[in-house]
This record gives C-alpha cells, structure tokens and sequence, in this order.
C-alpha cells in the first residue's frame, strides 16, 4: 500500500482537500489513477488489496473509496460492503468490467455504491464522476453540520427557557408559600408582579393594566360572572409573562417586521407563560387564557390553531383587548395607530381575528366614547405641572415602571412626588398632560 499521501494542488473542503483512497491489485492501475488525478485538488493514497485498504481506513478520515470489482482474497464488492458498515459516510464507487455487470449489480444494491465505472475508463468521465461526487459529499456535510448546529442551538435553547421557566416557578412558589398572606390583596399582588413585567421593556409600559381593564369591562358587558371577569383580568395582567424570556429585539420590534424565524421564536411566548404559571393551582385558569390570546376566530392563530367556540372565552376577550392596545403602541404594526384606526380595524376583523360577539360588546362599550372629541395633550417639564392638570399618557419611568395611570388628575402632593422621584433617579420623566380647553368666546 501507498500510505504515503502526495497533495497535488491546494484546495479546501471543510478545512481540507478531500482524500480518495484507490483500490486495486495491479500497481500500474494504481499508478495510472494517481497520474489521472496528479492535477486534481485532491489527496490520493492507494492500497493494493482490500486488507491493505481496511488498514489505511482505520487510521485516516477518507471521503471517497474507489475500487476494483475483482481482486484475490476480497473482491472490491466485498471491502465496499465493510466500508458501508463502518464508515457509511465515505463515498464508494465500483470499477469493473462487462464480464461482471452481474455481480456489480448486486455489490451496488448490497454495498450502496455511489456509482460504478466500466474498465476501461475514459479519463474525463472518470474525473468527472469523482468530481461531481464529493461535490455531492460536501454538501451532504454541510447540511449534517448545520443541522447538528441547529440541534444543538435549540439544546442550549430549550435548557435557557427551562431555567428561566424554573426561575419564574420559584417566584411564583414563593408567593404560593405565602398564600394566606397575600389573599386578601391578591389582584394588587399580581399588579405589582406586572410592574416586574414591564420593567422588561419600557415600550410595554402601562400596557398588560389597560388590557386587563378593557377585558375586564368586555367580560361584564357580555354578562360573565364576576369570578370569570375576575380571572380574565388576571390573565390580561399578566399575559407577557412568557415575554421575560425573548431577547429584546423580539420585544421591541413590531410584530409585522419580524422574520419567520423571529416570529416562531416570538410565538413561543404564549406557552412559556402559561408554563411559567401552572405551577400555582390559583392562576391555572388564567394560564390556559394566557396561552390562547393569540388563538384567531377563523383558526389561522396560534400556538394550536384553534377556531370559534374551541377558544376559551377569556381567551377571544383577551386577543381583542390586546391587539387594541398593540395597535396603538406599535407593537404590533409598522407604525402606532390613532385610537379611532385601531377601533376600525377591530371592526374590520369581526369573523377573522376576533369573535363578533365580543367585537359586538366592543362596539357598544367604546362606541360613545370614541365619538366624542379628542383631547389635544402636551410634553410638560416637572416645573411647569399645577394641580388640576390631567395626564394624557401613563407615567412611567424609563424602565417601564407604572407610577400613575392616564387620565390621573394631578394635585400638589403628587406634584411633588413627581420632583421627588426626578431628584432621586437624576433623570427627567417623560410627562404628557391634557391642554387646557379655551374657554368659549363670549
């Protein structure tokens, strides 16, 4: 055997020229491969018998075995049989003649042989089919690398969401532990276990409370029982909660703009939150609405595709509380809609996104409201704020803390609670307040 390998030009294949090892019994065969190939960015080694080959084999990487169909001692049909068990992902091709075409055919369905050549070969079909066959080769690994990459990514991927899962398990397990404590004041508890929540984002800010407000006043205006809009306002408080986990591009980018692969990713948010919360038999109910806020009427929603009556209540009052306000913030558009656009693009949905009985109730509730004129608000330094001012947006800190909710009449204590707060962060809030109405001309 030639176990000394002689690179002819340099190249790269995953980090290496690709190695053929030639097979045959006669060595001015060999030497007449080797000269065929001298000029082909390849590593050729050569063996004169199938027991050489098998050696060669068990102490270098091979891509590719080419061997003669009838040699003493082992026939090429057999070594390439042995080749397939043990090293399947080295190609192997057959060289024969017509007198073999019998047992080639055999040896190619018992082997699965890549192809075989008739001898005499013609030089340019040979270094052709070898060619196009480690093209072929190169690509197959490709794709096996990238999907080990992805599998493993997907590993580290799965082990994150499960620590972070385990994470938000024991906060809630804390507060279980605490349960008797915290009964009487349980919906402030969640509310304050929102402001965590917001804190993630600060363009989520006020968001999960105005949504659990809408949903809240849906579930009453549609004749649920209080225990039931009880539960939808919890679910709507804290229906983010399996956003902790998304990098913040996800977060703060706007739904239409992302990719398919950011949106699959974006999409798992619905089961990892109800995960997040199942293990606490208080919030079980609103976990299952958490997971299905994002369900469509028309079943083209996900995570499980459900349509229609399939859908939890709770569930179809939340999506449309929800997509109410998102349409508003810009998270859910290209670009932040006025109040009355999103109310018309709920009414455009009704059958599609959104069960027309709760667009129904959606239409009676806000309809009034949206009618009447809307309000001019101003940017407002701390300094320039009086008592009797109203104010136009949530007030929030940088981080997406609530300190006071929209429409929130302003007094001198919370005035110079507002100096106090700015004194201490060392940082402006962003303050909006409705302009003052001019008094008629008389």
């Amino acid at each position: 055997m030639d176990a000394n390998v002689q690179p002819d030009t340099p190249a790269a294949v995953s980090g290496r020229r690709p190695v053929i090892l030639f097979v045959d019994d006669e060595a001015n065969i060999l030497s007449a491969m080797r000269r065929l190939f001298r000029s082909a960015d390849y590593e050729v080694a050569t063996a004169g018998s199938g027991r050489e080959a098998l050696a060669y084999l068990e102490q270098h990487p091979v891509d590719m075995v080419v061997s003669d169909m009838r040699m003493p001692e082992q026939s090429g049909a057999e070594l390439l049989c042995i080749v397939k068990e043990r090293w399947p992902d080295t190609l192997r091709i057959i060289l024969t003649g017509y007198a073999d075409m019998t047992d080639t055919m055999r040896a190619i369905n018992r082997g699965e042989i890549y192809r075989y050549l008739l001898k005499p070969w013609q030089d340019d079909e040979f270094v052709a089919v070898v060619r196009d066959a480690l093209v072929v080769k190169s690509l197959r690994d490709e794709k096996a690398r990238l999907e080990q990459l992805v599998r493993q990514q997907n590993r580290e991927l799965e082990q994150k969401v499960k620590e972070r899962t385990a994470e938000l398990q024991k906060a809630m397990g804390l507060l279980s532990n605490a349960h008797d404590s915290l009964k009487k004041s349980f919906v402030t508890s969640i509310k304050v276990f929102t402001s965590l929540i917001e804190m993630r984002g600060g363009s989520i800010g006020g968001h999960s409370r105005r949504v659990a407000d809408l949903a809240k006043q849906l579930a009453r205006h549609m004749g649920l029982s209080d225990a039931d809009a009880q539960e939808i306002m919890v679910a709507g408080l804290l229906h983010d909660i399996g956003k902790l986990g998304l990098p913040d591009k996800l977060i703060q980018t706007p739904y239409v703009l992302l990719s398919p692969t950011e949106r699959a990713e974006y999409e798992k948010h619905t089961v990892n939150g109800q995960a997040a919360l199942m293990a606490l038999e208080q919030l079980q109910k609103a976990a299952l609405l958490i997971r299905h806020h994002h369900e469509r009427f028309d079943g083209k929603g996900y995570p499980d595709g459900l349509a229609m009556e399939q859908i939890p209540m709770g569930a179809r009052i939340l999506a449309l509380a929800n997509d109410f306000d998102s349409l508003q913030s810009g998270t859910l558009e290209e670009h932040a809609l006025s109040r009355d656009d999103a109310y018309k693009s709920i009414i455009a949905h009704a059958g599609k996104r959104y069960d027309p009985a709760v667009v129904e109730a959606f239409t009676t509730l806000l309809g009034n409201t949206l009618a009447e004129p809307i309000r001019v608000e101003m940017a407002m330094r701390s300094s320039e704020l009086k008592p009797g001012m109203v104010l136009a947006r949530d007030l929030s800190t940088q981080a997406g803390m609530l300190l006071l909710a929209k429409d929130y009449p302003l007094d001198e204590r919370l005035i110079e609670q507002i100096y106090s707060f700015e004194r201490s962060a060392r940082q402006p809030l962003p303050i909006y307040i409705y302009k003052p109405e001019e008094p008629a001309p008389q």
